[in-house]
């Protein structure tokens, strides 16, 4: 047994795998094998590592999931780094050896996140997302405030935002119900911000409506004349979440335009745009504006968008090739010098 997806095979459980970090997506088993065995690079890296929730069902426990989230190094092709992932699957085998010898509960697998080097907690968002769809892949109810969150959108005036607890949101967001979406596209700039906020977090990776994107797009006006700088990053993060071709084309307007290149509105497009990227003319638009942002630390957003397996080819032509003249080109020397 040399690989995590060796063990998800002979483990007899049921096994979901997402990704966490850049986006929370679900993953095939069969690409996390190919990532283990180092034949291809991670699709989403974040700050240089590969972040997975690793859902395990035993339907004959009558228990709920065990979740598993690990942080795996990568290297500086995007590859796994192999040693801490061989270290942890150590651990297991040995826990598993123990448990069977003692019978001790104690020893179970899912308790393996304790002091565990590769584990870590995922920002609350996502986590609420990931519980969102792990409950409908395995056929449990949505919890106890998707109810009354639905009916909240749907404008219910007799509830308070303050009832709603975040993890009501997500369901929402992952049921994609068509008189929510609707509800959303006529009166979310009607809501409170608290709420718009929490929505945006949970959209951005990847769950917007096409539906919603006009919406949204006309509340960065409202946002930017407000100066909240916070709200709207949350609505641009919901909208670059989107595989839209018409978001590609809203991004290339904000990056010509000098008042919105704030580092905040950077981190965002680089965190959640990525894909809107793969475009020559916006990539170098993009890169160009990072080197002219005094507040931005070029060099970290650069490697973490080199390791995405479809941008790394581009950005390193265009770092290579950007001319001596261009704050571009001035930067990549003095990295260099």
């Amino acid at each position: 047994m040399q690989t995590l997806s060796d063990f998800f095979s002979g483990s007899g459980a049921e096994v979901v795998i997402s990704t966490l970090g850049r986006r929370v997506t679900p993953m095939e088993q069969a690409a996390f094998a190919a990532f283990e065995r180092e034949q291809t690079p991670w699709p989403l890296p974040w700050n240089g590592r590969a972040q997975v929730a690793c859902a395990l069902s035993w339907p004959e426990l009558e228990t709920d999931p065990a979740i598993w989230f690990l942080s795996l190094p990568l290297d500086e092709q995007g590859q796994l780094v192999p040693a801490p992932r061989d270290a942890f699957l150590d651990r297991l085998l040995q826990t598993l050896s123990a448990r069977a010898a003692s019978s001790n509960e104690d020893l179970a697998p899912d308790n393996l996140m304790q002091d565990n080097p590769l584990a870590f907690e995922p920002e609350l968002h996502q986590r609420a997302l990931l519980h969102a769809r792990l409950s409908r892949h395995f056929g449990q109810p949505p919890s106890a405030f998707s109810d009354m969150t639905r009916r909240y959108l749907l404008g219910d005036e007799s509830l308070d935002w303050q009832m709603l607890g975040l993890q009501g949101l997500a369901d929402q967001v992952v049921a994609k119900d068509p008189a929510v979406i609707w509800a959303l596209v006529a009166g979310l700039d009607a809501m409170p911000r608290e709420v718009i906020l929490a929505l945006c977090y949970l959209l951005e990776h990847g769950d917007t409506p096409d539906e919603l994107l006009p919406r949204l797009w006309s509340m960065l006006d409202s946002a930017r004349e407000r100066r909240d700088i916070e709200a709207f990053c949350a609505l641009l993060r919901a909208l670059l979440g989107s595989e839209d071709a018409r978001v590609g084309e809203w991004l290339g307007r904000i990056l010509d335009d000098d008042a919105l290149m704030a580092a905040d509105c950077l981190a965002a497009i680089a965190a959640r745009g990525w894909h809107h990227l793969e475009h020559e003319a916006r990539l170098e638009r993009f890169l160009q504006r990072l080197a002219e942002s005094p507040e931005v630390d070029f060099r970290p957003v650069v490697r973490d968008l080199a390791l995405i397996p479809r941008l790394r080819l581009p950005i390193l032509m265009m770092l290579r090739q950007a001319p001596m003249d261009s704050s571009l080109g001035r930067l990549v020397r003095q990295r260099n010098a």
